[in-house]
């Protein structure tokens, strides 16, 4: 500060520039205390008023980039406490306040309360991320605690039923505001939770100050939510109020609105991918029809026509009998051929005895022969016979013969589905013993 001195005085306004900047120096930042007075809020938006006790009143601005954070707009009467600093206005000389930050008197002992019971229940684990659980992707229905007469409600409702109308929502009347608030919060979670037939909560109010939200910063109602089998989303207030019941509830809401966003579907968004799970499907239905109708048609070349069959197992049957036969003339043939010789030597040797000898050995091989050729015949009857079963067993005539019919239309195409037929269609049924021409009435 310059010297005083009567041959170089001060202007006033070079006082007022170094008694502005005195105080400032000497008074950085002070917390005072008193009431509003004179309140103004010109078009700037910067806040002018007057703050005094009974025995003295100082004149203070709060300027508009500092007044933004504070959560209500004072009115003349109120008491309250400024974080300022000293200053001069230089322009009138006049003594006054720079606030930087306001509270309404009592919420300093609020704010300290709400730290210190932040800083416990965070050393206890209740704000972890690892204890809050996720909301359910579809409710089947949403709590919600709340005051029944609320803008909450009313906004909660109107996102609920723009979202998702099919939800049903169950309402738990409490007040959210003064002494009865933070037991009957604690009383309608409890209820809740007994009834076990929502599958998320909302719990929450619109704005106001802290001492108007102070219920959802109680403890009682910080561990009811902690403790709480159902998943609590916490909206309490406006983006800006943090309370202890949105660092506990397993999702933070800035406001109601913003609450029933979070634990509702988008009903657009829902019919839209199921409209696209329903395309998948019947793409890949397509895609396996088309498969399964390959490996049909593949399975269906690769087995025989039974009529085919029966051709084939016939005409093997004709060739084994022809050798069968062909093997008897070759065996009688040798028998014949042997049993001449053997006469011819008989005739030459001319003996009797050995005529009768001869005559006994060609007895003997003849009886072998029949012998051998019945054996050999047997064999190859009951062989035959056998095949002849087996033919009968495959046989579409036998299958007649059981009762059954091969029905046929006008083309002679054998029918194989009631589909094939039509009310009046003539159609042809092949019996055992014959055919008989029928009408079809209706099919079954």
């Amino acid at each position: 500060m310059s010297e005083l001195s009567p041959h170089s005085p001060l202007s006033v306004s070079e006082l007022n520039r170094q008694v502005r900047r005195l105080l400032e120096v000497s008074f950085m930042q002070v917390w005072v205390t008193g009431e509003i007075s004179n309140f103004s809020c010109p078009s700037s938006g910067h806040w002018y008023f007057s703050l005094k006790d009974d025995k003295a009143q100082v004149r203070c601005a709060m300027f508009r980039n500092r007044n933004m954070f504070v959560k209500q707009r004072p009115r003349d009467g109120e008491a309250v406490t400024l974080r300022a600093k000293v200053s001069l206005y230089e322009g009138r000389g006049e003594f006054q306040l720079i606030a930087e930050g306001m509270e309404l008197a009592g919420e300093g002992e609020l704010r300290r309360a709400f730290e210190e019971l932040k800083l416990k229940l965070s050393r206890e684990g209740l704000f972890d991320d690892a204890r809050k659980r996720p909301l359910p992707a579809m409710p089947k229905q949403v709590g919600v605690i709340t005051s029944p007469t609320g803008a909450a409600v009313r906004d909660i409702l109107t996102v609920l039923k723009r979202r998702f109308p099919a939800i049903p929502v169950l309402l738990f009347p409490v007040p959210v505001q003064g002494k009865e608030a933070g037991p009957a919060i604690v009383a309608a979670i409890a209820s809740a939770n007994r009834l076990n037939c929502c599958d998320v909560l909302i719990v929450g109010r619109g704005g106001g100050s802290l001492e108007d939200l102070w219920a959802f910063n109680e403890e009682p109602v910080a561990r009811a939510i902690a403790a709480s089998a159902i998943p609590i989303v916490s909206a309490v207030g406006h983006e800006t109020d943090i309370t202890i019941a949105d660092l506990v509830a397993d999702l933070r809401a800035p406001t109601p609105s913003a609450a029933a966003e979070k634990v509702s579907p988008d009903q657009a968004e829902w019919k839209h991918r199921f409209l696209l799970y329903e395309q998948r499907l019947s793409a890949a239905a397509q895609r396996l029809l088309r498969q399964e109708g390959m490996r049909l048609n593949q399975l269906r070349e690769r087995l025989k026509h039974p009529g085919r069959r029966l051709q084939e197992s016939a005409q093997r049957l004709d060739d084994l009998e022809m050798r069968l036969h062909r093997q008897a003339q070759n065996l009688l043939s040798a028998r014949r051929s042997q049993l001449t010789h053997l006469h011819e030597r008989l005739l030459a040797s001319s003996p009797r005895q050995s005529l009768k000898n001869r005559h006994a050995t060609v007895d003997a091989l003849d009886h072998r022969l029949q012998t051998a050729v019945l054996s050999v015949l047997r064999h190859k009857s009951q062989h035959f016979a056998k095949l002849c079963g087996h033919m009968e067993a495959v046989s579409p005539i036998a299958t007649l013969a059981r009762g059954y019919a091969i029905v046929s239309d006008e083309n002679g195409q054998i029918i194989r589905s009631e589909k094939e037929v039509r009310t009046g269609q003539k159609v042809k049924a092949r019996l055992s013993d014959g055919e008989i021409h029928c009408e079809v009435i209706a099919p079954a």
